[in-house]
């Protein structure tokens, strides 16, 4: 799971690269288009999702359940653009998002694992495969929902379309609902 933020990185250059699926006549609409892509579960989501997916080290039964809280995540993803702003061929759109708060659940697992360490041991050995599987259980259930505001830059190409830029990381783990608000 700690290949997530690889994820975020792919996903999110893919969702840039993508000449139809992101370019608009208005700055708002290709970010729209591009948060669609998310919600939508479009290919080049599910492609890059799976590509980090199996790349993890989990059973096939705790990587199928990974990818359900994937989508489900982007398929429940809320927006509000909040702002545009226009500066020539460069344009801001302030957007506010809601997403679960994975970022609290990974925590809270975590914890417990230090705290009640004898729960994931087979036969007095830690077993990895024990802890997956309870904080991917946790991670399916979260009902707890988290807003951020994310400043998309938006830029017109030559044939007067407008692009999203590529996030940064922490925007990008932000979508993903695993940002480290703890540091802000």
């Amino acid at each position: 799971m700690k290949k997530v933020y690889k994820l975020l990185l792919v996903v999110g250059i893919c969702l840039v690269l993508v000449g139809c699926g992101c370019m608009k006549k208005t700055a708002k609409g290709a970010v729209q288009d591009y948060l669609n892509q998310y919600k939508n579960l479009s290919s080049n989501v599910i492609s890059s999702m799976d590509d980090v997916v199996n790349d993890e080290n989990l059973t096939d039964s705790q990587k199928e359940k990974y990818r359900d809280i994937l989508k489900r995540q982007y398929q429940d993803l809320k927006y509000e653009i909040v702002n545009e702003k226009y500066d020539g061929d460069n344009a801001t759109v302030e957007v506010k998002i809601t997403v679960y708060d994975l970022y609290k659940v990974q925590k809270d697992a975590n914890n417990y694992l230090t705290n009640n360490g004898d729960e994931f041991k087979e036969n007095g050995v830690y077993s990895n495969d024990l802890f997956m599987n309870y904080k991917l259980d946790k991670m399916k259930k979260v009902t707890d929902t988290i807003d951020y505001n994310i400043i998309f830059n938006v830029i017109k190409d030559d044939k007067g379309n407008y692009k999203v830029n590529d996030l940064s990381n922490s925007d990008l783990e932000k979508i993903h609902g695993v940002y480290n608000y703890d540091n802000d």
